[in-house]
């Protein structure tokens, strides 16, 4: 990771906390974007960019190009931005689909687009995208995020199709992940079973380094079914 340019979205969430702290901790400069506000000063090995919604096209564009004007390059994405939601079909609301197809579908699409000029320049261009064990095979209530992390896998593969030989696109799919808030929805689960953020962080800076090179398109299940 020494000197490589990395964006991390949802950089202010349990998950992309870890990885943009684990990156940074491994000598690489990193740009957190997220919806949350951010009171973090610039620096020269790292800049927060906050209250930005990645659904947006523009506004995704926008915190993309101020990154890599930043730093002066850009050579890995992370898509870790996102949403979850649990409903059943026949009483959910179509909103709660809308929402989970604007929050994890688009929000990668458009960081994507964005920064895939600025990833071509790069010797060694990176996107990983986060999908979902569960988006393999949705269960009663999964419909609405199961159907947007399908939504991730599809882009993913399309992208990795469409950029081979250029850029490397991936997508990690994790299981449960072990945050205070899953603990706290889910008080009486074995934790033991779930993945950690710094596991998933792991398989995620790998797949940015030159050492994953030749992996591209590829659907990774981090944790195992729960």
């Amino acid at each position: 990771m020494q000197d490589k340019v990395l964006i991390v979205t949802g950089a202010f969430g349990a998950l992309g906390r870890v990885v943009a702290e684990t990156a940074q901790a491994r000598g690489a400069r990193v740009a957190g974007v997220d919806h949350a506000l951010s009171q973090s000063p610039a620096k020269p090995e790292s800049i927060a960019i906050g209250g930005v919604d990645l659904s947006d096209p523009a506004q995704a564009k926008t915190a993309i190009d101020a990154a890599a004007k930043h730093f002066g390059r850009l050579d890995a994405l992370i898509n870790i931005a996102g949403g979850f939601a649990f409903e059943t079909v026949g009483d959910g609301d179509i909103a709660t689909w809308q929402r989970m197809h604007a929050l994890n579908v688009l929000t990668a699409l458009n960081t994507s687009r964005a920064a895939l000029p600025h990833l071509l320049s790069s010797k060694a261009g990176r996107i990983i995208n986060i999908g979902a064990i569960g988006a393999l095979q949705a269960g009663s209530g999964m419909g609405p995020y199961a159907a947007s992390k399908a939504g991730v896998h599809r882009l993913t593969e399309a992208l990795a199709h469409e950029w081979k030989g250029k850029i490397t696109v991936n997508a990690v799919l994790p299981s449960i992940i072990d945050t205070k808030a899953n603990r706290a929805d889910m008080p009486k689960a074995d934790f033991s079973k779930w993945v950690t953020p710094q596991e998933l962080a792991e398989v995620i800076l790998f797949l940015a380094s030159e050492a994953a090179s030749g992996i591209t398109g590829a659907l990774i299940p981090v944790g195992g079914r729960v």
